[in-house]
């Protein structure tokens, strides 16, 4: 799918849960060994496009996994993701925590969004803020692409936001998990290089 070039000031780059506790050696997912090659290169290849996106009057927007404490400060986590993830524990991406902050290669953004779930619109104020900035583009860079990306992308879709993937600024556990997420997408989703977003970006 391709989309029409949209203004530069109503273009945002959004930056899905490029966060400490996902991609820092030290944060929860780096101590439990959890990582990938593709994954740790992706806050290098998207810096570029941060600056230009800000230099032409776009918005840089950073979504943040969050985990919610609930009684006695355990995190409240849903059962699938404990099954995938059994390491994940009291403090890991908690608000206001080192780990909950996007990687400081990429931050801060102009504006952080919490979220619950794969998908950064699921009962999160995303779509309020885009709204009210003007927003009519989405340029997405993040991880997992087979996860969070392809969630948000989808749900951005049918909110009728243009949203353009940058393929090699997204990433998943496996380069066969991000090839198929980046195949399920074409339908819905114009899919492009950072090299090519900073070209027409100018």
């Amino acid at each position: 799918m391709a989309h029409d070039p949209t203004q530069p000031d109503r273009t945002a780059l959004l930056l899905c849960d490029l966060q400490n506790d996902f991609l820092h050696p030290q944060g929860a997912y780096g101590r439990a060994g959890q990582t990938a090659p593709a994954i740790a290169a992706v806050p290098a290849r998207v810096k570029p496009l941060v600056a230009a996106v800000r230099a032409r009057g776009g918005l840089v927007i950073s979504t943040h996994f969050t985990l919610v404490p609930g009684r006695g400060g355990e995190p409240m986590i849903s059962p699938h993701l404990k099954q995938l993830r059994p390491f994940l524990a009291r403090g890991d991406f908690a608000s206001g925590a080192w780990g909950h902050a996007v990687v400081d290669e990429l931050g801060p953004a102009d504006i952080a969004v919490e979220k619950v779930a794969f998908s950064a619109f699921y009962m999160s104020r995303l779509e309020w803020v885009l709204r009210k900035a003007g927003v009519e583009r989405l340029l997405v860079s993040g991880i997992v692409t087979n996860g969070g990306v392809a969630s948000t992308v989808r749900d951005a879709q049918v909110r009728d936001f243009a949203v353009t993937v940058l393929d090699d600024a997204c990433a998943a556990f496996t380069p066969e998990l991000h090839q198929t997420a980046i195949e399920a997408l074409r339908p819905v989703a114009a899919v492009a290089t950072v090299a090519s977003a900073l070209a027409e970006l100018g």
